[in-house]
């Protein structure tokens, strides 16, 4: 194995990094003509990117160690090695950031900041070969194990067959379990978490080519049930809130006595943390288009017969698609129906996706949605995030600071405050924007802050017209000052979302009056 420099990844006080936690991914501005496109166009152009003239060698370490200038940078990610030297300019994180990965194995640096990166597709043809690693004995066995890819003479996915070594697990008490039993027609398998699982759930539950995957995502945890399963893809998920269980009800293809479950395949009943997880797509149909503003739409997602998705609080998904050839991959996060959806939605049932998506006429992908059809698929993956349900613990006052479509985290933690966690006796969301025209759903937050005494929310845009009665300007220290109360016996957190220069902005004077850092979490923009 090659050794990776343990320094943290982005570097403090590099352009990519907000916070010492390193929560948020930023990008540094690129020269005219070096947007996504053209990188696609320039792969695209048969120009030698790798400079061996399409030939692939094997690379040893000591080799991947010379190429590591600015115009002669070598890579490894996953044992394939990339000439990135022309990437330079294209990257959104900056050459700073890129070099970092010079003449290294890069890999768990690529994990911490662009784990979602469809990495294989967008350096294809950077690829210079495979990486020359001198066998392991310890690992042999493993190795052999991992690689197999037939069980019975069938197809295995090979969504964690390339997984890291799981973690070490939690207490085992706290290891979730599971049992099933049947009818004449259906299969019964019933998850215990061992935990109360909030409202918004956190089942995903995909069957696919035979394939059964249950997963609970549990705060930072996955537990995860993995079976060769021959069943209709019909299947209904019930979540027991308060006691911590889920059942998934499955439809027999044959109404026979069934002897176990199915086959249990590779990672079966597993515990691992949800990093070590490989993305997971399906492929969803585009249901309807919602227009909110004049350039912000809600894309509703109909999930496959055969998943079902609950997505955490604070979670995202990743929506990906193919373009001139390339895949293009973009995280979103997604809301309900409304701010306070009526209980029985189809988005609480996991069915269905709502994504709230600003239309950017030079976004590369916000652009291809715009114009895709109803009925057209998008692969969906995920989800993931780093937000779990602990910071929130005994928190009395929960603060929000968004700056446009940063509000998506924040709207279905709005419901969370106020539908499930009793402790917080305020919730308050400052929200900035350019005009009024460009604020998310403020018929609902007003409606909302008129009927629910312990929310309040407060608009402030930098562009307003001259009949606007609300704050103006930036978001600065003294309106922060006013709206950052810190009451006696009370427990703050903050949340931010938005734009870069928000971010970090907001970040700074949040800091500034003395909140720590766990206090303060930023939702990955």
């Amino acid at each position: 194995m090659l050794n990776v420099p343990s320094q943290s990844f982005p570097a403090a006080g590099s352009q990519q990094r907000v916070a010492p936690t390193g929560q948020s991914r930023n990008k540094v501005a690129l020269k005219p003509g070096h947007s996504l496109l053209d990188w696609i166009r320039l792969t695209k152009s048969g120009r030698d990117l790798t400079g061996l003239r399409g030939q692939l060698i094997e690379v040893t370490e000591e080799e991947l160690k010379k190429h590591s200038t600015r115009n002669d940078c070598w890579t490894c990610i996953r044992g394939m090695v990339y000439n990135v030297s022309a990437y330079m300019d294209f990257h959104p994180g900056g050459e700073e950031e890129l070099m970092r990965a010079a003449g290294i194995d890069s890999t768990d640096l690529f994990d911490q900041v662009h784990r979602w990166v469809n990495y294989e597709s967008m350096l294809k043809e950077c690829l210079v070969g495979r990486m020359a690693v001198k066998p392991n004995p310890a690992l042999q066995a493993q190795t052999e194990k991992t690689e197999s890819t037939h069980m019975n003479g069938l197809p295995v996915s090979s969504r964690l067959r390339q997984e890291p070594l799981p973690t070490p697990l939690p207490a085992k008490d706290h290891r979730p379990r599971y049992d099933w039993f049947q009818t004449d027609g259906t299969v019964n398998i019933v998850i215990h978490t061992k935990r109360k699982i909030p409202s918004a759930g956190c089942a995903v539950v995909d069957l696919q080519d035979d394939i059964l995957q249950v997963e609970m995502l549990l705060g930072k945890m996955s537990y995860l049930l993995y079976w060769l399963f021959l069943c209709c893809p019909v299947l209904i998920v019930q979540t027991a809130h308060s006691v911590g269980k889920v059942q998934v009800c499955l439809h027999k293809s044959v109404k026979d006595k069934w002897t176990k479950v199915g086959q249990p395949l590779e990672h079966h009943d597993t515990f691992i943390q949800c990093k070590d997880r490989e993305l997971f797509y399906r492929e969803c149909v585009l249901v309807s288009k919602t227009d909110i503003t004049h350039d912000t739409q809600v894309l509703r997602l109909q999930l496959p017969s055969g998943s079902h998705m609950q997505v955490p609080v604070g979670r995202h998904v990743y929506l990906k698609t193919s373009l001139q050839g390339t895949d293009v991959v973009k995280p979103y996060t997604p809301v309900d129906q409304k701010l306070i959806p009526p209980s029985q939605c189809s988005a609480e049932m996991g069915s269905d996706l709502h994504l709230m998506i600003k239309i950017c006429p030079d976004g590369l992908l916000t652009s291809h949605l715009a114009n895709l059809p109803i009925g057209s698929s998008l692969s969906v993956g995920g989800p993931e995030g780093s937000f779990t349900m602990r910071v929130l613990r005994d928190v009395t006052h929960l603060y929000m600071l968004a700056a446009g479509t940063g509000f998506t985290p924040m709207a279905r933690l709005i419901r969370l405050a106020l539908q499930d966690l009793t402790s917080i006796r305020k919730t308050k969301l400052m929200f900035f924007n350019r005009q009024e025209r460009d604020i998310l759903w403020c018929s609902q937050l007003d409606e909302l802050c008129s009927k629910e005494e312990r929310f309040e929310v407060e608009y402030v845009l930098s562009e307003p017209t001259d009949s606007w009665k609300g704050r103006r300007g930036q978001i600065d220290a003294c309106m922060l000052q006013n709206f950052l109360e810190r009451p006696e016996d009370s427990k703050c957190l903050v949340c931010v979302c938005g734009p870069t220069g928000f971010t970090e902005l907001a970040v700074q004077l949040v800091r500034q009056l003395d909140f720590s850092e766990e206090e303060i979490h930023i939702f990955q923009g």
